[in-house]
């Protein structure tokens, strides 16, 4: 796929416009944000990641078309994975809810700038060396079944290596000042629990970029590609966190459908290698991989409103990759 340069820096302006209008108009002043308002924002990032794939479909072709729209589903199924976990940290922490959106919105455009250097790194590795493939599908395949083991569990800051570290290192107060993170007690500076809350949301970032960036490379190598499907999906993502508020309790089994989507992307990246290298091994196409990941989270979204109807006490769980450490067992 030949990408001009303009339209590189148009696409990116256009996302920066974009970061910029929503930190203006409406993150500016921290308020509650309603139902309406979220399903106005979400219906609008949605429609125009609809609108930039038909224009990839239009000018660059079905295939590309395909490719993107597959690296979309896959990023916003993650997107919502992701929006568990803010959700856990903000409630853990104690963050009063007019400050969700301040925090959300750092953590998007964290999410934004981490991937894009994610992004870049695995671009240049796919080019030099075609063993990245291997290299990605395996920590897709690892990360895929560590959330099918501990689907119906959640992390906890105590997992939180960041965390745990600055707890140990610096004064923290317990009381929030507005959204600041930094405060002063008696003449000297301290921090706040939201500097705790913005470390927890950063390396939740940055773990999440380590797994979503290798799961669009699995679906697209187009670098381009990748990057628009990450932007568009978390340009909604916050607006999503608002409008799914009350519903994200019912994806009982998201986390599952997601574990296996991961490791099906993982799979699909070593047979693109062993394709590479010995043509006689087939390579799965992008349009089967776009039913796979629809076909999954379809059934993973009814299996969950079924079970939710059925048993009105279940909730849904973020999942985990690794097993609770033996402390947590006794809390």
């Amino acid at each position: 796929m030949n990408v001009s340069l303009t339209t590189w820096l148009v696409v990116v302006a256009a996302i920066l416009i974009l970061i910029f209008v929503d930190l203006v108009t409406v993150s500016r002043k921290p308020h509650e944000v309603k139902f309406k308002e979220a399903a106005g924002w979400s219906i609008f990032y949605i429609a125009l990641a609809i609108v930039f794939g038909l224009w990839v479909w239009q000018s660059a072709g079905s295939v590309y078309g395909t490719e993107y729209f597959a690296a979309y589903l896959v990023e916003k199924s993650l997107s919502v994975d992701n929006l568990f976990v803010f959700i856990i940290i903000l409630a853990q922490f104690k963050v009063p809810s007019i400050y969700h959106q301040r925090v959300l919105m750092i953590g998007v455009l964290l999410a934004l700038v981490l991937r894009a250097i994610f992004i870049a790194i695995g671009a240049a590795a796919l080019a030099a060396f075609s063993f990245t493939f291997v290299i990605f599908g395996a920590i897709l395949i690892w990360t895929g079944f560590g959330l099918f083991k501990h689907w119906d569990e959640d992390p906890t800051p105590e997992d939180n290596f960041m965390v745990k570290a600055i707890s140990k290192r610096m004064t923290i107060t317990k009381e929030f000042d507005g959204s600041k993170s930094f405060t002063k007690v008696d003449g000297k500076k301290v921090a706040t629990p939201m500097f705790l809350v913005l470390i927890a949301i950063a390396s939740t970032d940055l773990l999440f970029a380590l797994d979503s960036i290798p799961a669009t490379f699995g679906v697209t190598s187009e670098p381009f590609l990748v990057f628009a499907a990450n932007a568009f999906a978390l340009l909604g993502l916050r607006a999503l966190y608002f409008l799914l508020k009350g519903l994200l309790d019912k994806l009982i089994y998201l986390s599952l459908g997601l574990s296996i989507i991961l490791m099906f992307i993982g799979v699909k990246l070593i047979f693109t290698y062993l394709h590479e290298t010995w043509s006689e091994v087939p390579k799965i196409p992008t349009l089967f991989s776009l039913a796979v990941i629809g076909l999954v989270l379809t059934i993973s979204t009814i299996a969950s409103l079924i079970k939710s109807k059925k048993d009105p006490t279940a909730h849904a769980h973020a999942g985990r990759v690794t097993a609770p450490k033996k402390s947590e067992h006794s809390h």
